[in-house]
């Protein structure tokens, strides 16, 4: 009887993560390429072992998806999908040895099912959904190795650990909460075990070779910092950030918020209340850091989980077992649309202008920079870019002599499109100083460069004084694009050596 109990647990288990990826899948391309995708993809054809603002591992899978299936925008989202299908395994799994029943289990599932966050996260392909998978993992660990007292379980959490950090440094948060957490608790006593040493040894040398990286470019990673602190976090404010710990989940804030109060005050659980605190300390320190509001993803999974161990202990009445999780599912379903692009562009611009007109308010649209768009942002980055890169490509086609000619984007997005896109049209590999992309720009031409292809909101003060002959070509036209109005340019018969302005812009950049 209890095997197929666990049987028919393990067959709605599975039917829920195959559902998280089929739908995933059908709408794959409604809209294009994300902006941040295109950036990943790049990446991968310049495996390191760092990159400007993130660790390696993000370029390392990139670089194994194009070899395996090209550039392909259905392998990289069904990278992700297959990635949320296991998450759904993860966190069924995490409530069961958070003292959950099977009934906790199928309620986890269901909870991240409905996760705003889950939803969009495990759509795209960027580090995000591989760091929410880590720190899962790595969490895991832990509580089965409070559960077993199986020591193997320190070392896999050590192996965990340096993914994580080799994914995104945010997981440093993860680590030194628990760090300074776990001595105030009746488990202080893991630093003494062997095995636990021998997984922080083999983390860190996993995540060594970046470190070392790092070391030799500088640190750009703490450049990277503050730069967003000045363009991008300065915009955040407490009630933005803590609204936004609801508005991420969605209706899985009905699992976060209960898993948390579990997990803090139920007495069934007590040796898993320093979790609650590790949430907890996580939620306030990027709060107290002014961190972008989905930087408390990662531990997200916990608190659902744990939401699903507490609905389990505190529902007794069958119909109410039955009745809860169905209407977590209704209730969520006129919001799958800003989570997952299941219109194309027109659809889901409707569907947000009917939003704002029945409640009068944003509802996701607000874009970093604290302005109000017909989109959200992670939608409006996944317009134009098929545009641009036919423009370029009109650009690039008028061009004679091509060996004597350069692609430029002025940002990441621009040059991302041009090298990932461009691949259709046979274009080159475009340049630019944003980003990554600012370690593989040549530093001089075995010929001296007669064109230049430019991309930019604007013409450039310094190519308008080199060229002749500037001709606009277009820009891009849709006003739902985040990228709107972004042209380009042909640059032709440069009025002085192109080359020694090149050297002369470049020796400054590192």
């Amino acid at each position: 009887m209890y095997k197929g109990a666990w049987k028919r647990v393990d067959l709605i288990i599975l039917a829920i993560a195959l559902f998280n990826i089929v739908i995933r899948l059908l709408v794959y391309d409604n809209l294009e390429y994300h902006r941040d995708e295109l950036l990943y993809l790049a990446l991968g054809q310049h495996p390191d072992f760092g990159y400007a603002t993130v660790p390696p591992l993000i370029g390392w899978v990139s670089w194994l998806l194009q070899h395996l299936f090209s550039n392909s925008l259905f392998a990289i989202r069904l990278f992700a999908s297959v990635l949320g299908g296991v998450m759904i395994f993860l966190v069924a799994s995490m409530a069961r040895e958070l003292g959950g029943s099977r009934y906790a289990a199928i309620l986890a599932a269901t909870g991240l099912t409905v996760s705003g966050f889950f939803m969009r996260t495990f759509f795209l392909f960027h580090p995000v959904h591989l760091e929410i998978f880590l720190w899962t993992l790595c969490l895991l660990m832990i509580i089965k190795y409070i559960n077993t007292g199986r020591a193997s379980f320190l070392i896999y959490f050590g192996i965990s650990a340096g993914f994580a950090l080799l994914n995104k440094y945010l997981a440093g948060l993860l680590f030194l909460g628990l760090l300074l957490i776990i001595p105030f608790t009746r488990y202080r006593y893991i630093f003494s075990k062997r095995d636990f040493w021998i997984g922080m040894i083999a983390g860190g040398l996993i995540f060594l070779p970046n470190l070392i990286w790092q070391a030799v470019h500088s640190f750009p990673v703490f450049n990277h910092i503050s730069e967003l602190y000045d363009t991008q976090l300065v915009h955040m404010n407490a009630g933005v950030f803590f609204t936004e710990q609801l508005f991420l989940p969605f209706v899985g804030s009905v699992f976060t918020v209960a898993g948390l109060v579990f997990l803090l005050a139920s007495r069934g659980v007590i040796r898993f209340r320093f979790l609650g605190f590790l949430a907890l300390s996580v939620i306030l320190a990027l709060f107290i850091l002014k961190g972008k509001s989905y930087y408390t993803l990662g531990i997200m999974p916990l608190l659902i989980a744990a939401g699903g161990a507490a609905y389990d202990r505190w529902f007794r009445n069958r119909v109410l077992r039955i009745a809860f999780p169905l209407a977590m599912v209704l209730i969520a379903i006129p919001g799958v649309p800003a989570g997952l692009p299941v219109w194309e562009k027109e659809g889901l611009v409707t569907y947000f202008n009917d939003l704002e007109e029945k409640y009068g308010a944003d509802l996701g649209r607000r874009f970093e920079d604290g302005s109000i768009h017909s989109l959200p942002q992670d939608y409006a980055d996944m317009i134009g870019w098929e545009e641009l890169t036919a423009l370029t490509d009109s650009a690039y086609s008028m061009i004679e002599v091509k060996e004597a000619a350069l692609i430029y984007g002025e940002n990441y997005g621009h040059a991302g499109a041009i090298t990932i896109i461009g691949r259709k049209y046979g274009l080159p590999e475009a340049v630019s100083f944003h980003e990554s992309f600012r370690y593989w720009f040549p530093r001089d031409f075995p010929v001296e460069i007669k064109s230049l292809v430019y991309i930019n909101h604007e013409l450039g003060a310094d190519v308008a004084e080199l060229f002749a002959d500037i001709r606009l070509i277009g820009k891009i036209s849709d006003p739902d694009a985040r990228e709107y109005g972004a042209a380009v340019y042909l640059c032709e018969e440069p009025v002085s050596s192109f080359n020694d302005f090149w050297r002369a812009r470049t020796a400054a950049i590192k």
